[in-house]
């Protein structure tokens, strides 16, 4: 079936010695490779070398402390419900008697994950927290794993570490020789 009466008709010339043996094909690609040796390189050694973030990224979630180094999250759920990827699950309990030093509030978040496969990483989260608890860090991403389980961010990763030294204040009894270890170890 024939669509058009327009037809182009193509001249078949000869090819001369150099296009039969392929000379000036290779020459140019030769020329190509040449000139892309010279350029800078595009790419970066990745764990040597990081790449300047944007001053907008949002990175590595944690979950912060107060001055007091209490946690801030009370198990509001408003940072699982903003999340579009639905990845924050949380489960809220209430605190007992003798932690009110731990937790902020009457209520607190006995488990906290994010599933870092699902997180689109867009700062909804952190935008709907009224306590300023979830917080996406500006310069860390989150590290490459080889597990899927491994990605999924409990609060032993999420909260905010608290340095050796506020750890007695808290009601955390440490040695001077263990308060000095944990500060080495987090150095």
């Amino acid at each position: 079936m024939q669509l058009t009466n327009r037809a182009k008709v193509l001249e078949k010339k000869p090819m001369t010695l150099a296009e039969r043996a392929y000379l000036p094909a290779i020459f140019q690609g030769l020329s190509i490779t040449m000139r892309h040796f010279f350029m800078k390189k595009a790419t970066i050694r990745y764990p040597e070398e990081t790449r300047p973030f944007s001053p907008i990224f949002r990175g590595l979630h944690v979950l912060k402390r107060d001055e007091q180094g209490r946690e801030r999250c009370t198990a509001c759920g408003l940072c699982a419900v903003a999340c579009p990827a639905e990845a924050i699950t949380m489960v809220a309990g209430e605190r007992k008697k003798g932690e009110e030093g731990l937790y902020r509030e009457e209520k607190y978040a006995v488990s906290y994950e994010i599933n870092m496969l699902r997180c689109i990483f867009c700062g909804l989260c952190e935008e709907a927290c009224p306590k300023a608890a979830v917080y996406l860090q500006p310069d860390k991403m989150a590290p490459p794993r080889y597990e899927r389980d491994e990605f999924i961010y409990g609060k032993d990763r999420l909260v905010e570490p608290v340095s050796p030294d506020a750890r007695s204040i808290r009601g955390i009894q440490l040695t001077p020789e263990q308060a000095e270890a944990l500060r080495s170890k987090l150095a």
